[in-house]
């Protein structure tokens, strides 16, 4: 394929060295990507710090450019898409979804309002709250959903008024750095930067001296590293990390009529999805009718490389999670488990595992206590809907959840009870939109993604008290940041956040 380069102040950067990239479906490396060292990321930070003041005083410049940056990766679909599937395996379908996904998420921002807020305006004196962008923001994206996940940082940090160095993982750095191309043209030079290449150029990142806010998506040890490394220098963080999550059908629930919804909850993108349920509880009523029919629909899946026509399920994306989903159904086995589909790797070149249903486990397994992050899925049996909550609860994660049953108000009670940052009935993930705050507890993360919280998120308040206005003048507020003309021109439109 073309050979890509790092965009760095607008232009294009060749890397210090290489990296290669794989191609999960056949386990060898069909592509390289540059690699940045130190100072090329220095160059990149000091570039995102000069594009910074300009690019945060012009809201209308702003919105309009996330808009024609949607417009502009929408024509390239297909050709991201393909690079996609080829870097990290996921079928074409899916391919072409998430990156008509991250064009949904910059549409969305450009048309999000970050006005200022009074609190106080009468005789006594006048008050207001504004929300300035940050500075530099750092933002690492994670191997399962690159552009998407990548996407979701640029556009709010972006809207903000903030600007970005991206970096994304380097098992999957190609359409990434496809996206980077793509927008040179658009954005103003400095605003987006992206840079590729092995560790430690994350903890660089993460711990550089420019970048004010660090955003970072991935797994919970790492995200632990980063909040390490942004202490001395007090940087604003938010962790998107791991999850457990648990999916509890209630004794009144229709296997017949769930088992689809709950088994794409469960392996869609090969349960490659940090929002994937990770363990089902079910209770005993209905425990061999759900494996059943979940059985059924993991023998029927189309596992195949990602480029071919009608594959549901393509490869695992790296061999490190190749080997683990590997090890857990092992062990699990090795505990007493029994294997009501698949069960281990097919016999073919790839990272590919057969999608696997196990039943007979119970809490204390590690497939049932530890994030597998895979196409196997555990089915606990229960006899009392207190003890399921609590063993949903009893895991030191909190990301999502979901609760299945006919009877909604029901449903809706035990999902209340349930510890994480979000909660769907009868459906698994309904809530991953745009709009809607998505967020761990505990173990799961720090912070929030998405909607205006997100957006908030790269801001900082700033309170401005004045005297009383003058009577003459009601309804005329002091000028808010980005209000000031600048030299020889005119005020912008609209008001910066």
């Amino acid at each position: 394929m073309t050979e890509l380069s790092m965009t760095v102040g607008g232009a294009a950067l060749a890397g210090a060295g290489g990296l290669e990239v794989i191609d999960p479906a056949t386990a060898e490396a069909f592509a390289t990507a540059p690699a940045a060292d130190r100072d090329q990321l220095d160059t990149a930070m000091a570039a995102a710090q000069g594009a910074f003041d300009a690019w945060r005083r012009d809201d209308d410049a702003r919105r309009a450019a996330l808009l024609a940056a949607a417009d502009v990766l929408a024509a390239a679909l297909p050709t991201l898409a393909t690079t996609l599937t080829a870097e990290q395996g996921k079928p074409l379908a899916e391919a072409r979804a998430e990156i008509a996904g991250a064009c949904l998420w910059l549409r969305y921002y450009a048309g999000v309002e970050l006005r200022p807020e009074v609190v106080q305006d009468d005789s006594r004196g006048y008050a207001r709250i504004t929300r300035n962008p940050l500075g530099v923001v750092a933002a690492i994206a994670p191997w399962n959903f690159p552009v998407a996940l990548g996407l979701w940082k640029v556009a709010p940090a972006l809207r903000a008024g903030n600007t970005v160095v991206l970096k994304p993982s380097p098992d999957t750095p190609l359409t990434t750095l496809a996206v980077g191309e793509l927008l040179r043209p658009v954005l103003p030079a400095g605003v987006f930067n992206v840079v590729s290449g092995p560790d430690p150029l994350g903890a660089w990142l993460a711990a550089h001296p420019l970048a004010r806010r660090v955003s970072f998506t991935g797994a919970t040890a790492t995200g632990r590293k980063v909040l390490a490394a942004s202490v001395d220098d007090l940087k604003r963080v938010s962790l998107e990390l791991g999850g457990n999550d648990p999916a509890i059908v209630l004794p009144d629930a229709d296997p017949a009529r769930i088992a689809e919804g709950l088994f794409w909850g469960a392996f869609r993108n090969n349960g490659q999805f940090c929002l994937a349920v990770k363990r089902v509880y079910v209770h005993r009523r209905r425990h061999a009718e759900l494996v059943e029919a979940l059985a059924a629909l993991a023998g029927a899946a189309v596992v195949g490389p990602g480029h071919v026509d009608g594959v549901q399920l393509g490869p695992l994306t790296n061999v490190r999670q190749f080997r683990r989903v590997t090890e857990l159904v092992g062990d699990a086995v090795h505990h007493g488990a029994t294997v009501a589909a698949g069960g281990g790797p097919l016999d073919r070149p790839g990272y590919f595992h057969e999608p696997t249903v196990l039943t007979g486990v119970e809490d204390g397994v590690r497939i049932v206590d530890e994030e597998q992050f895979g196409p196997a899925l555990p089915i606990v049996v229960y006899d009392d809907v207190d003890d399921a909550v609590a063993r949903a609860n009893g895991t030191s994660f909190g990301l999502t959840a979901s609760v299945w049953s006919s009877d909604l108000d029901h449903a809706t009670a035990v999902a209340a009870r349930l510890d994480c940052g979000q909660v769907c009935v009868n459906a698994h993930g309904a809530g991953l939109r745009p709009d809607l705050p998505f967020g761990g507890h505990r173990w799961s993360g720090l912070g929030v993604e998405n909607g205006r919280w997100g957006l908030e998120s790269f801001t900082e308040p700033q309170v401005l008290v004045t005297p009383a206005r003058p009577a003459a003048n009601p309804g005329t507020p002091p000028a808010a940041p980005g209000d000031e003309p600048p030299a020889g021109g005119s005020a912008p439109g609209e008001t910066a956040p």
